[in-house]
């Protein structure tokens, strides 16, 4: 008997240490898989959209170790150039999801960041000296160096695909999430990648880079919890072994959020979390689309 849907959800959140061959778990739509790729977790799926049929969204869900940080591979393989992004790629793994890249015969354009990041470098800089032509992309709210700017509304085209911009400020002055697009042509379910704003039963600190809990409550509650319950959260970060969560698990299930705007405040201001130890070398980097290792050649940045 088939599983159904939200019970693969939570089988994946549970047992997502990488098997010693790739198991394939199959839904309708999506299907996922879970695989080790050079040692990392990767969280696949293949989304149908419209009424056709055919396979539209290649999405995976790629980790970075040190920094707990998910970066997600989103692409139409149902155009005729496949094109692609990444969003929230981390330099010491830029070589392996380019590799990736190249493997499933994407062409990738864009490499997005949802926020100026404090406990990794981004690898966008990177990315665009080993790749010429990827364009970078960050909110302009965040005051950073990129190729684009973006601003609540906006909409990143990839292919036939889009994903839509949402301002969720609180964690950092500049946090958007990216939410792929509403229409019937579209992947269905909706995905979310809220960065740092909202995690899986929790949510970023608000104690540096311009954060607010005030804000950052408001723009959860009005930004993301509006979405259909059934839409896929997927956070920059987790660090208990969690993938992917849903809007209907996070209003009933989430510590902080689920609480009212007060309470939360309070939450917030009381958690004593300590200095973040990256923070000194990756913001400064991550303003200027990851540029600290700009002089050096791309096989020197990647093995510093």
């Amino acid at each position: 008997m088939a599983m159904p849907p939200v019970r693969l959800l939570q089988h994946i959140r549970t047992h997502c240490t990488p098997p010693s061959s790739p198991m394939l778990l199959r839904v309708r739509k999506p299907s996922f898989a879970r695989s080790s790729v050079e040692g990392f977790i990767s969280l696949m799926a293949t989304y149908t959209t419209g009424g056709s049929g055919s396979p539209k969204l290649l999405f995976r869900q790629l980790f970075e170790k040190d920094s707990c940080t998910y970066t997600y591979l989103l692409a139409d393989v149902g155009h005729p150039d496949k094109p692609a992004l990444l969003v929230d790629p981390v330099d010491k793994t830029v070589e392996r999801d380019l590799t990736f890249v190249k493997e499933l015969g994407l062409k990738l354009i864009y490499a997005m960041n949802t926020h100026v990041h404090a406990d990794h470098v981004t690898g966008t800089a990177l990315i665009k000296v080993m790749v010429p032509g990827v364009q970078s992309v960050i909110s302009k709210a965040s005051n950073a160096r990129a190729d684009l700017f973006v601003e609540h509304g906006d909409k990143i085209h990839f292919g036939n695909l889009f994903l839509e911009v949402r301002a969720t400020p609180g964690h950092t002055l500049g946090c958007v999430t990216y939410v792929t697009g509403d229409g019937s042509d579209q992947p269905q379910p909706r995905m979310a990648f809220t960065g740092d704003a909202l995690l899986i039963h929790g949510c970023g600190r608000t104690d540096f880079q311009g954060g607010s809990s005030d804000q950052l409550y408001n723009s959860v509650h009005s930004q993301i919890f509006t979405l259909p319950k059934d839409t896929l959260l997927y956070p920059a970060h987790d660090y208990k072994g969690f993938t992917v969560t849903t809007v209907e698990e996070e209003l009933s299930h989430n510590p902080r959020l689920t609480k009212d705007k007060e309470t939360f405040k309070n939450i917030m201001e009381n958690l004593k979390l300590a200095y973040p130890k990256m923070i000194d070398v990756a913001v400064p980097a991550n303003m200027v689309c990851g540029f600290q290792d700009a002089i050096k050649k791309p096989s020197e940045a990647l093995a510093s």
